[in-house]
């Protein structure tokens, strides 16, 4: 499946299964949960998604992808 990589913003492809995004033009290569939060930490747009998961987020920052493990 064709989906748009987050990082050089070319055509990228999502496995079947959901479990990897891969990208030729720039050789991005990450599970499909990885790409997700990559996406919801980069991308303006979809940082409202992060809200979902949160309850109040007052007073904290995003931080890094390092502290979603």
């Amino acid at each position: 499946m064709k989906i748009i990589c987050p990082k050089c913003k070319e055509n990228a492809e999502l496995t079947m299964d959901f479990t990897s995004v891969t990208c030729d033009s720039c050789g991005l290569d990450m599970s499909y949960g990885e790409y997700i939060k990559f996406v919801a930490h980069n991308e303006e747009k979809y940082s409202d998604i992060l809200g979902d998961y949160t309850g109040s987020t007052e007073g904290q920052t995003a931080g890094s992808l390092d502290d979603w493990d």
